[in-house]
């Protein structure tokens, strides 16, 4: 495969709907959750069943986002993550954010049967604006 071609293939594999949208969804009620310290939770994004080029994706292909997503949505933080010490300067991560993250990071949960990872904050490597962007 060639770079165009690989191109090309991640852009058919773009989400049709707003991906932070679907996992809200998809999330439901979250309020009986509570984080600890300096804990961060982020719902992952997992590979849809068809891509917009009308390729289907096996089961076993979008699970494997499960355990190496580098991805997140954030769901919520504890009531010390993202706060600044002499220690640390933490930029301003909202509710609402992608983040980026090693695969190895965090623990692996579903919350309501959406696969999710909670991390520490120090875990967090950048942020990013368009999760189509990244793979």
């Amino acid at each position: 495969m060639n770079a165009r071609e690989g191109f090309e293939l991640e852009l058919a594999r773009m989400a049709e709907i707003d991906p932070a949208r679907k996992l809200l969804n998809e999330l439901g009620d979250t309020s009986g959750i509570e984080l600890l310290h300096n804990q961060v939770l982020v719902a992952i994004q997992l590979e849809p069943e068809k891509t917009k080029g009308g390729i289907l994706l096996t089961p076993r292909t979008r699970d494997e986002g499960k355990y190496q997503s580098k991805l997140g949505l954030v769901i919520m933080k504890g009531p010390k993550a993202f706060v600044s010490t002499e220690e640390w300067s933490f930029p301003d991560i909202s509710v609402g954010e992608w983040i980026l993250f090693r695969p190895s990071d965090g623990w692996n949960i579903d919350v309501n049967k959406v696969p999710c990872r909670i991390l520490t904050d120090t875990s967090v490597k950048g942020r990013v604006a368009n999760p189509d962007s990244i793979w």
